[in-house]
């Protein structure tokens, strides 16, 4: 009954907020449509929507709010505690041994790593104590404390890759507003105004007490390039205990991430970088030791090898890598193109001509690196290419 209860007081105070956003919403939406119209035949009309479009949604942050700050504590489930999680946390970190005291305390170290800035006194100490933590869980040698280490470090390594997605995202559209490509140069510095005082705005709600209900008040001061750095961490804690292939994994799935890498900073590319060239030695490495009678995962296998390759080879071949401040040194890039042609050469004859013909393609239009150069695999891919045809 009590249960009942809370949630007709819940669906009661919820249904006010609502209803004023779909209300908003249509009036909204009516408007913006006179303001195309009107935009077509006079320019002024334009900067007018667009200052509209980032004002609306300025209201439904604030609604937001006012929605949340309203709710009775048992709904504000936003504030971190060290209750059992929630089962629609995007990042759940699993059941049983991995939803204990440890595993929760670990988890909050790793959300509290990657919401400080690195200037922050604090930083070290707290990434210092999760370094404690994940050691002395690897030196106990069980396997509870193992599976603990396995799925928080993965959590936080999938939790971080979303962050640097959308602090990449955030990043290209400054850029393409500044370079004049996309918004006009008022609405652009109209943009800037307004996140400003969204970050005001943020700050005095988290003073205010309301701490969770932003869960990224603080994430906001936190470069891009800050987290790649924060993912080749947690990639080589995951690799110390013994679960590489979890990163390897999600480094290949993350397409997007590779795409919009293309287009981001030197610096950040070549953290990025960093990044992909370790986990292409583990994947090979992981592949070596493997037994060769596994043959259960050898299809998951192949498809992550080849998930990895398309995403993240034109990276390497359109990062910047100048002298002045090399991303890689002359052995490592070699080495890493001793790994790259060896990994090419598991994949199918299809699959290779694949990888190759996207190699070939950023390898030859980007005229600033001359890295990897994979034109002897490509030479042999070719023999062997016309030694089928001449079979069949």
């Amino acid at each position: 009954m009590e249960v009942e209860m809370d949630m007709m007081e819940n669906l009661s105070s919820s249904m006010s907020p609502l209803l004023l956003r779909s209300m908003a919403s249509s009036v909204f939406i009516y408007a913006d449509k006179l303001f195309i119209n009107l935009a077509e035949k006079f320019k002024p009309f334009e900067i007018i929507r667009y200052v509209l479009i980032t004002s609306f949604l300025f209201f439904l942050r604030l609604l937001s709010f006012l929605f949340l700050s309203d709710l009775p504590p048992k709904s504000q489930s936003h504030v971190y505690t060290f209750n059992p999680p929630k089962s629609n946390d995007r990042y759940l970190i699993g059941s049983g041994v991995s939803d204990s005291g440890i595993a929760r305390a670990l988890s909050q170290v790793l959300s509290i790593v990657n919401d400080i800035p690195v200037s922050s006194r604090k930083y070290a100490i707290v990434r210092s104590l999760a370094e404690g933590l994940i050691e002395e869980n690897r030196r106990e040698d069980a396997e509870g404390l193992r599976e603990v280490n396995r799925a928080v470090l993965s959590s936080a390594f999938s939790r971080t890759l979303s962050y640097l997605e959308a602090a990449m995202v955030e990043l290209g559209q400054d850029r393409i507003g500044h370079d004049g490509a996309g918004p006009a140069p008022v609405q652009y510095w109209v943009k800037k105004a307004l996140r400003v005082v969204r970050s005001v705005g943020d700050g005095v709600w988290a003073r205010e007490g309301s701490g969770g209900v932003r869960e990224d008040v603080n994430r906001s001061g936190n470069s891009a390039e800050k987290l790649a750095a924060e993912l080749l961490w947690l990639a080589q804690k995951l690799v110390d205990c013994g679960f590489g292939e979890e990163a390897i994994e999600r480094w290949a799935s993350a397409s997007n991430l590779a795409s919009l890498s293309l287009l981001a900073e030197p610096r950040l590319q070549g953290s990025l970088v960093k990044v992909s060239t370790f986990l292409f030695k583990q994947a090979r490495d992981m592949e070596m030791a493997l037994d060769e009678t596994e043959e259960f995962y050898e299809e998951s296998r192949r498809q992550t090898k080849m998930k990895m390759l398309t995403s993240w080879l034109p990276l390497l071949c359109r990062a910047s890598n100048g002298t002045d401040m090399p991303v890689l040194s002359i052995n490592e890039k070699a080495e890493l193109e001793k790994v790259l042609e060896e990994t090419i050469e598991l994949l199918d004859h299809e699959e290779q001509e694949q990888v190759l013909s996207l190699w070939l393609h950023h390898f030859a239009y980007c005229s600033s690196s001359d890295w990897p150069n994979l034109h002897a695999l490509y030479c042999r891919w070719c023999t062997n290419s016309r030694k089928l045809l001449l079979l069949h």
